[in-house]
């Protein structure tokens, strides 16, 4: 795991030390990871935006191509979310058992309801740019036995717009100086950028959740009365 941290936090030099080593592989390493990140339930931590960000860098110093890396990484996180679409249709009835599919955590499926339940199928667009949850959406989305058609037209939708924006930002942005000198907190930036829907979802939930018990306590005790309100015959 600490090998996994160390290659996502310096992808300023790994990524051109492998370009380096192996040169043209560097394209199937990409489309792996892209693809593992977005259509395997079990691997939502793997990188996903700041690999793309990094990648268009390399492509600005002329060591990728970026018409093939962005046609490369569109394909590949579209049939991510297509295989992870089908492995929620497959396991649906599995997942009705909770002592079933340990491997596959509850929460993060609850977590991806709760934007499917918000946004409707745009669900599917919003979350491409939330790590862990776009790994969950797709999966969700099986599950449910969304209409296939309905399905892929986001899905296409929302991984053109994840890579040309990421793309975009590295190819313009990534090779200047003061981001290649703080990479491992522009890295770190990037993704707490894209959790932090999560998070604002989570403390909106909470909140909801405290006024709802509170109600329901002023609820249960009649004789309770609003401040400054007088009783009845005063």
């Amino acid at each position: 795991m600490s090998d996994i941290i160390h290659f996502v936090l310096n992808l300023n030099t790994t990524l051109p030390e492998f370009v380096n080593t192996y040169g043209w592989l560097i394209y199937p390493l990409l489309f792996i990871i892209i693809f593992m990140e977005t259509g395997i339930v079990v691997t939502p931590f793997l990188p996903g935006d700041s690999i793309i960000f990094a990648a268009a860098a390399l492509a600005a110093m002329g060591m990728l191509n970026i018409t093939w890396l962005i046609v490369l990484l569109i394909t590949a996180a579209i049939l991510g979310n297509t295989t992870n679409y089908f492995i929620g249709k497959a396991l649906a009835n599995l997942l009705e058992d909770e002592t079933k599919l340990r491997f596959i955590k509850r929460q993060y499926l609850k977590d991806a309801q709760h934007f499917f339940d918000k946004y409707g199928k745009m669900a599917i667009v919003i979350t491409r740019f939330i790590p862990i949850v776009r790994t969950f959406i797709p999966f969700i989305s099986g599950v449910g036995r969304m209409r296939w058609r309905d399905f892929m037209l986001f899905n296409v939708l929302g991984g053109v717009l994840w890579v040309a924006l990421f793309s975009f930002l590295g190819y313009m942005f990534g090779n200047i100086p003061i981001v290649q000198k703080y990479y491992d907190l522009v890295i770190i930036g990037i993704v707490c950028i894209s959790i932090l829907p999560i998070i604002i979802t989570k403390i909106v939930s909470v909140m909801k959740r405290q006024r709802a018990l509170k109600a329901e306590a002023m609820n249960a005790d009649p004789d309770k009365t609003e401040i400054g309100k007088p009783e009845a015959g005063e």
